[in-house]
């Protein structure tokens, strides 16, 4: 029995060649005590840059997982920032240390707008998914979900003084929701298209929105006591185009003395008409609220306006933008990842470098060879080799010349040659001569030579690959099977195999001899861009537009390892000479580097892992589980179904019935004994080891997830396990274990399944004896904590009064304080100098 084939494993090593993206917004940050607007945080891939603006250089990098950035959002204190990602998640990094200690997951894609409350408490985040979540960063959990909009979200204000909060989407409407009770009492409906800026003026009294139109409307804002004496009954007022049934009074008692007023009436003011007819991309104010700035989606215009308490006035700041797009080329060390040349060329399709690497070859969409010197960065040479874009160029064998193909369904054949440089007189330079062509009859898309250069491969357009002795031009071979263009191929290193890769998703091996189809594989999601053989092996790698790259045996036509990292199109890649490094280049700006390491693959693992995968992401792109006995409505639990939830399910389940089993071996030991006429004299271990296993299965539970995600596993689980599980918190609350936890997870219960539980005659008597219990030791653990927090602050009044000390709350409004004082004289004496 032979040995079994062992593959190593690649891992992501570095991230390069990228500044910033352009997906996530710009945040300006301090660091350690520096002074504002010297530090920028821009979302860079899945990571965060630090960049100080002044010195141009990285100071900070706050390092994600997997997905990309979509929004940055610091903190009131500027001690931390709020991250949100492409999956959905939300992480809060220190910018002390740059370490992340508290992450939410409730959304179901992209976070598109994040805000902190005024004290920092509070996070809002809403998303694309049309979700709005208000989670608790000091308890780290979410507090719940508000359902309404229809499409995306865009911004997200609170009003502090009142607890409201104010939502913008791409539906075009404008929410206002009530956090006491986590419901939507007013729409605004006055815009036409998507509504993508807001900002609130004059001490929350007024509120600019901006969309896709032309126009920024004013409103303004009223509040209105909740609670008003109404000695008449009221004439109904009628509804406007600006309010809706949502705003109507309910439940108004004609008998009583007081009714429910509206909370706020918010009418619209007027508007502005922009120049722009582009979208808004977002609206600020400076501090003291006086000027309005609007940024729209172009280049040449920025908007200023002044805000008046009755009318805007309109100032325009033009500044025209003469950006002629450009393509650059950068060189990089591989052992610093730092940029060592840019240089501006032409649209380039494809490159490589000239034998001695003092030199670098580009092949342009105009059809172009330009040559650089990589130690200058000067453009040496500029030829006009084809009549339409120059798909792809390979280097010969023997490393004297080049071969490219382009749309003008030629191949060309160029030499090294070496003359002299007319500027310097002495000094000679690189040009290439070209000396034959070979005429096809469809658009060339990719050539390549076989090791030995025996060989010559041509992709077409029309679908197939022709071979041709490379001595003679003379055709040897066709290869045809795929269903649309073959956009790359390669030959192994001993030129037995050629593997070449489709726009059909499709990956065949062929054999280099007679032409035949070892093995047809489906590879990708969406095109393959790029092949190549690892050197001296049968392995090679695929690159495509699903995002991926993937590793393949071509020997034994297996998957070996997914790459996954770049967040756009990934269009092609290199394998070192020893094959333990590979670069690959992507739509999303950067390049990463994989370093393959010493660990084995088992390929069983590699596929229950891509199995979990897929589950997770049908779970992220299904629905909110239904709540049996309830309606949607707009408030909902903060956190979603995954993986992990599922599982934690499946233990509480697993523990259920262990205690179910346990329960009828005491039962069946009881009936035994009474049965024999003696009293059951065995130590059972079930009340003391298993009672408390369930309560640490859900302790661990409570730890590992947050309590939104705990609700969730609660959710998923079936209704036959919660009559026992009611059990067992009776017994948790009677012993005093873990009452804070066990009384959450009872009154989520008692809301899920109350029609099923209230129609089961056997668990009403359960149900009182956990209320009577449940009220009992809550007054008894709020009992402890007042009397606590009673007796701190006798000691805090003891130790100030003997010792003359201030705790640290007090010492910073006494210091804030001071300062406001020093500055009022350094005013004075300024004004009298």
């Amino acid at each position: 029995m032979g040995l079994t084939k062992q593959y190593l494993r690649y891992v992501a090593s570095a991230v390069f060649g990228v500044i910033g993206n352009q997906k996530a917004n710009i945040a300006f940050v301090t660091l350690r005590g520096g002074e504002k607007g010297r530090y920028v945080a821009v979302g860079a891939c899945e990571h965060v840059f630090i960049w100080d603006v002044r010195k141009a250089e990285k100071v900070l990098i706050l390092e994600g997982k997997k997905h990309e950035v979509t929004y940055l959002c610091p903190s009131p204190d500027g001690v931390h920032i709020a991250v949100g990602y492409e999956d959905g998640g939300v992480r809060i990094f220190s910018l002390l240390n740059g370490e992340s200690n508290i992450s939410f997951s409730g959304h179901k894609s992209a976070v598109s707008v994040i805000r902190y409350d005024a004290l920092g408490a509070r996070l809002v985040t809403g998303s694309r998914d049309t979700d709005v979540i208000v989670w608790d960063i000091i308890n780290e959990c979410g507090l719940y979900r508000l359902k309404g909009h229809k499409d995306a979200i865009t911004q997200i204000l609170f009003l502090e003084s009142k607890n409201l909060l104010i939502t913008s989407s791409k539906d075009s409407f404008v929410k206002w929701w009530d956090l006491d009770t986590q419901h939507c009492f007013k729409t605004m409906v006055g815009h036409r298209t998507e509504v993508w800026g807001m900002v609130l003026l004059n001490q929350e009294s007024r509120l600019i929105t901006g969309s896709a139109d032309s126009e920024l409307r004013a409103w303004d804002i009223q509040y209105i006591e909740e609670g008003k004496e109404v000695g008449e009954p009221q004439e109904k007022k009628v509804r406007t185009l600006l309010e809706n049934e949502e705003d109507d009074e309910e439940g108004l008692d004609e008998e009583s003395d007081f009714c429910l007023q509206r909370i706020l009436s918010c009418k619209k003011a007027g508007s502005v008409l922009r120049e722009a007819r582009d979208r808004v991309v977002s609206l600020v104010t400076d501090a003291k609220a006086k000027v309005l700035a609007c940024h729209v989606s172009i280049f040449h215009n920025s908007l200023l306006y002044t805000a008046q308490k009755t009318c805007f006035k309109y100032i325009k700041y033009k500044n025209s933008l003469n950006i002629k797009k450009r393509t650059y080329i950068s060189s990089f060390v591989r052992s610093t990842l730092q940029v060592i040349r840019t240089m501006g060329c032409e649209y380039a399709l494809c490159s490589l470098f000239v034998p001695g690497d003092r030199q670098i070859i580009l092949g342009t969409k105009s059809g172009k060879i330009q040559i650089f010197d990589l130690a200058s960065g000067s453009l040496l040479e500029t030829t006009d080799a084809h009549d339409g874009a120059l798909w792809s160029m390979c280097l010969s064998p023997d490393q004297r010349g080049i071969v490219t193909g382009g749309a003008d369904k030629t191949v060309k054949f160029w030499d090294f040659e070496l003359i002299k440089d007319q500027d310097s007189g002495k000094n000679k330079r690189l040009t290439v001569k070209h000396t034959r062509t070979l005429q096809l009859d469809e658009d060339v898309l990719c050539v390549r030579y076989s090791p030995d250069q025996r060989l010559l491969a041509v992709s077409l357009l029309d679908c197939t690959v022709k071979i041709f002795y490379t001595d003679t031009l003379k055709f040897f071979l066709s290869l045809y099977g795929h269903k649309l263009p073959v956009l790359c191929l390669d030959i192994s290193h001993d030129s037995a195999l050629i593997a070449t890769g489709s726009a059909d998703r499709n990956v065949k091996i062929w054999g280099l001899d007679f032409g035949d189809c070892h093995r047809s594989m489906f590879a990708h999601d969406d095109s393959i861009m790029f092949l190549q053989f690892v050197p001296k092996t049968h392995l090679f790698f695929t690159a495509g537009k699903d995002r991926k790259i993937k590793q393949w045996d071509a020997d034994k036509f297996e998957h070996i390892q997914t790459l996954e990292g770049h967040h756009r199109e990934v269009w092609c890649l290199a394998i070192s000479p020893n094959g333990d490094h590979i670069v690959s280049s992507s739509h999303d700006k950067s390049l990463r580097l994989w370093e393959r390491t010493r660990e084995p693959i088992i390929l069983e693992e590699e596929k229950e892992m891509e199995r979990e995968a897929e589950f997770e992401e049908s779970l992220a792109k299904g629905d909110e589980p239904v709540v049996p006995g309830e309606t949607k409505g707009e408030a909902e639990p903060a956190g979603k179904k995954t993986i992990e939830t599922v599982k934690a399910a499946e233990q509480i389940m697993e523990a259920i019935e262990l205690y179910r089993e346990e329960s009828e071996k005491l039962e069946e030991h009881r009936a035994a004994c009474k049965a024999a006429g003696k009293e059951s004299n065995v130590f059972y271990i079930f009340p003391s080891v298993i009672y408390h296993y369930i309560l640490w299965v859900s302790l661990i539970l409570s730890t590992v997830f947050l309590f939104s995600e705990l609700e969730v596993s609660l959710l998923v689980l079936p209704f036959p396990y919660v009559p026992d599980l009611l059990k067992l918190f009776n017994g948790y609350v009677q012993q005093g274990l873990e009452v804070e936890l066990v009384c959450r997870c009872l009154f989520f219960l008692l809301r899920v399944h109350f029609g099923q539980i209230t129609s089961n005659q056997m668990l009403l008597s359960v149900i009182d004896e956990l209320r009577t219990n449940t009220i009992s030791k809550v007054r008894e653990i709020r009992d402890v904590l007042g009397f606590n927090s009673a007796g701190l602050q006798f000691l805090q009044r003891e130790i100030e009064s003997k010792e003359d000390v201030m705790f640290f709350a007090d010492a910073t409004d006494r210091f804030e304080e001071k300062k406001r004082k020093r500055r009022k004289r350094e005013r004075a004496v300024l004004t009298v100098t």
